[in-house]
């Protein structure tokens, strides 16, 4: 909005950078002022809060109680922060949002029927992902058209994959760049979701994976740093960056709360919705490889699952004491705060190994 108003009088304004550290400050500023009151607010409403996972470590029995839904606060504070210094009118800004809030959608209702039903079923698996990717394949439909109407170096840059390591290198798969977006964006949602079962887990690793992103689309969407770095050049991607400066932001004023032992958890609401959002940034940016990269936490998490699912269906046994990852080393008798802590761990190095794949080309 201010953007919008303001941008021919102040020049500042029309700096990426400079509103993309007002969108972080605003996000972290709203949640740190209200979010006392907003869980309060979600401990009435809720009463007994997220039903705790019968089959889950017994030490989680403890945490019955904490109100959930705290991805609400979350979308709200990221909501303000770039309505008020994003570039409305810009294509990249308008998808993001729509699947951050349409992931957001799908995961409030999921944790409103487990909160009301006091169960840990939510909503079922099929209707989620029915959502998700209908959701995925308009955004990808839409990023494709853009980058096919806007890019001077390659007309077919809407249907064409990036590599990591090589230097301007598009590999032009036509309409199969929709089932692979579908998979990142889908996928990464549903990771981050996998990934947010202890306090602090998940946070972090998106605050951290965000911070990186934020970069590469600013780098990329400036056709002077891609043209020195040897990237491909995605004209108007770089207003994203707002959007990652607010997830920064409000992800900060969250850990305030969620940081161990939490105050309320983001649930469903929050993880879907950040994780689909880190996908779709990727595909906007045509860094999809980088973010396996960058997130490797997440896909770690999402592999356990999906080794464990398997393997058990297969040979009736598990290769893990209990899925996801973070559980089976809870298993082991590690301490909550060292999982997690280990875990911001290597998401800092995960993320400058991606860093690192801008230059080395």
């Amino acid at each position: 909005m201010f953007y919008e108003l303001f941008h021919n009088q102040f020049n500042l304004l029309n700096y990426i950078t400079f509103r993309t550290g007002l969108a972080l400050a605003t996000a972290a500023f709203v949640i740190l002022v209200f979010g006392g009151h907003i869980i309060d607010f979600m401990r009435v409403k809720q009463g007994r809060g997220q039903p705790i996972r019968k089959l889950g470590p017994e030490s989680h029995f403890a945490k019955q109680g904490t109100p959930t839904m705290g991805g609400a606060m979350i979308l709200g504070a990221i909501g303000l922060g770039v309505f008020l210094w994003g570039d409305l009118k810009n294509h990249y800004l308008q998808i993001v949002m729509f699947v951050m809030f349409g992931f957001g959608i799908i995961g409030f209702i999921d944790d409103y029927r487990k909160v009301k039903k006091q169960h840990e079923d939510g909503l079922s698996s099929k209707m989620r992902l029915l959502g998700e990717f209908v959701i995925a394949f308009v955004a990808c439909y839409f990023i494709a058209q853009w980058q096919n109407s806007t890019s001077t170096e390659s007309p077919h840059l809407g249907y064409s994959i990036a590599f990591p390591f090589l230097k301007n290198v598009l590999w032009d798969v036509g309409p199969f760049v929709f089932l692979f977006g579908l998979i990142v964006i889908v996928g990464f949602g549903n990771a981050v979701n996998f990934t947010d079962g202890l306090d602090g887990l998940a946070i972090m690793p998106v605050m951290i994976a965000s911070s990186t992103f934020g970069l590469i689309v600013y780098l990329v969407g400036n056709y002077k740093f891609s043209e020195y770095l040897t990237l491909h050049h995605v004209k108007d991607v770089g207003e994203v960056a707002v959007i990652m400066g607010a997830v920064l932001g409000s992800g900060l004023g969250f850990l305030w709360y969620n940081a161990p032992p939490a105050q309320i958890f983001m649930g469903d609401t929050g993880s879907l919705s950040l994780g689909g959002t880190l996908g779709v940034v990727a595909v906007a940016a045509k860094h999809e490889f980088v973010l396996a990269i960058v997130g490797f936490v997440f896909v770690m998490e999402l592999l356990s699952v999906v080794a464990q699912v398997t393997s058990f269906k297969l040979t009736g046994k598990r290769v893990l004491l209990m899925a996801p990852l973070h559980h089976h080393f809870e298993k082991l008798n590690w301490k909550e705060p060292t999982i997690v802590i280990r875990f911001w761990i290597m998401a800092t190095i995960f993320a400058l190994i991606g860093l690192a794949t801008l230059k080395l080309r």
